[in-house]
């Protein structure tokens, strides 16, 4: 294992961010080419990035080798539900992205991106940490499985 530092994004980051995006992206688009572009604007990468750490509820970390070189990044939601009719009041922090450079994963990495986003989580009260995989991506659902997180529903998918 590399050693590796795991730190909050800033808005100095967001070219970084969208370039790490591929990591994930390229899968996604690989898979399913009806939703996802094989090469998204980096301009508009770039935008996205920076509208999401302008959100006071969004939280991005970087993972970075001991000379700097940056391998991947999560993105996390942290959100409030109020009590309704059917459900309990709950806080929960969701993880939108995480990407991890296919040369050094299986090394700590996802990991490591995965406690920052559990412990940021932690620190704003949340009680659950939840996520989206997409079927196909049976390497993203293993470490998923593998990490603690359990199946809790699922999204159907078909075409029309």
């Amino acid at each position: 294992m590399h050693p590796l530092k795991v730190r909050r994004a800033t808005r100095d980051d967001v070219a970084l961010l969208a370039e790490l995006n591929r990591f994930v992206q390229n899968v996604h688009a690989a898979h399913r080419p009806d939703l996802f572009k094989e090469q998204p604007p980096i301009d508009e990468l770039i935008s996205g990035f920076e509208d999401q750490l302008n959100r006071e509820s969004v939280r991005i970390f970087i993972a970075e080798l001991a000379e700097g070189q940056a391998v991947g990044y999560a993105m996390a939601t942290l959100h409030q539900r109020l009590a309704g009719a059917l459900m309990h009041a709950g806080s929960f922090v969701v993880l939108e992205h995480v990407a991890v450079d296919p040369d050094v994963a299986r090394r700590g990495i996802g990991t490591a991106l995965l406690d920052a986003v559990r412990e940021a989580g932690r620190e704003a009260g949340c009680t659950r940490f939840m996520t989206e995989v997409w079927d196909f991506n049976s390497r993203a659902l293993a470490f998923f499985e593998a990490s603690g997180f359990a199946p809790a529903w699922r999204r159907l998918d078909q075409p029309l």
